[in-house]
């Protein structure tokens, strides 16, 4: 029986073909012949309390010049799927949060959400970290100036940077000197209203921040070390980071290792893990990346490793 799979995801036609994992994951399930189905995150509604979407049949192909096409539009619900794919990049803001309830609704009638909803919300991408803190370097989250202030004093070199961006958006660097310190305490926290991360700064990041990826609590051998452009402090590919696939560390597999249980006990199949040196500053629940550039140098064929595991909670339908 042929598995039902849909994707929310930004708008297809825009992706980067040599770069996008959510085009890696659907092309690895389009090779198991599954039957795909698109959506965007203004697709998604309740009705009377049933979560339904307008929808579309999706075809992929690994192909830079035509990498999908789309079918006929249609209103379904979302209980016709077997697994949901949530694809949708932050920032993740209250139009983030209601979806993630409509494919709550899903789950309770049977569809596997991948992440699931209720830890997407949980398990905010900074602050999740900090569960571990032995793995993690001296941070902090707050929005009161003084507590922050408090903190750079303390460590004299620290990051600061918002919870709720993504590739590298809105990260100042403040060294010793604490130039401009209170203007971006300021900007942050939109004059204390909002809560920030300051993290002490990690001077291994001119090696690069590694993205390193766990499919149900297992890594992939492999991550991907993004190295800052010159005069920057930012590895994302985003800010201008260059991508060096590598081998992990032994300090890599022990931080993946403390972090597993939890990722499996939350329902968190596809996680990036970033680390700096030998530090986890961030845990990426929502549409982890880098899977096309360490697939493309060691053949992990992380796509597979993903339907594999999505594959093993849906028998007899894959």
């Amino acid at each position: 029986m042929t598995l039902k799979l849909g994707v929310v995801m930004d708008p297809i036609a825009t992706i980067n073909f040599s770069k996008d994992t959510t085009l890696v994951l659907l092309l690895a399930a389009a090779e198991r012949n599954w039957e795909l189905h698109y959506m965007e995150q203004a697709d998604l509604f309740l009705e009377q309390g049933v979560a339904k979407a307008v929808m579309r049949p999706l075809q992929v192909f690994n192909n830079p010049d035509e990498w999908f096409e789309l079918g006929e539009t249609r209103t379904g619900e979302l209980a016709e799927l077997d697994v949901i794919l949530m694809r949708k990049d932050p920032p993740f803001d209250s139009e983030y949060l209601y979806s993630t309830y409509i494919l709550e609704a899903a789950e309770r009638q049977g569809v596997l959400v991948v992440n699931k909803p209720q830890s997407l919300r949980d398990c905010n991408e900074k602050v999740f970290a900090t569960e571990f803190p032995q793995c993690c370097p001296p941070v902090l989250v707050s929005r009161h100036a003084p507590r922050l202030r408090q903190f750079h004093r303390e460590h004299q070199d620290v990051i600061f940077k918002p919870l709720d961006a993504m590739g590298g958006s809105g990260i100042f660097h403040v060294g010793p000197a604490g130039t401009n310190l209170g203007a971006i305490i300021e900007t942050l926290t939109d004059n204390g209203r909002r809560s920030i991360m300051a993290q002490k700064y990690i001077p291994e990041i001119k090696d690069g921040d590694k993205r390193i990826l766990v499919i149900d609590g297992e890594a992939v051998p492999y991550s991907l070390a993004r190295v800052p452009a010159a005069g920057e402090t930012r590895g994302n590919l985003a800010a201008g980071g260059k991508g060096r696939p590598q081998p992990l560390t032994d300090r890599d597999r022990w931080i993946v290792a403390q972090v597993a249980p939890a990722l499996r006990e939350k329902g968190l199949l596809f996680v990036g893990l970033d680390v700096i040196g030998d530090y986890l500053t961030e845990i990426n629940v929502t549409s982890p990346t880098c899977a096309r550039e360490i697939d493309t140098t060691y053949g992990t064929h992380i796509g597979r490793r993903l339907m594999d595991a999505i594959a093993a909670r849906r028998p007899g339908q894959s």
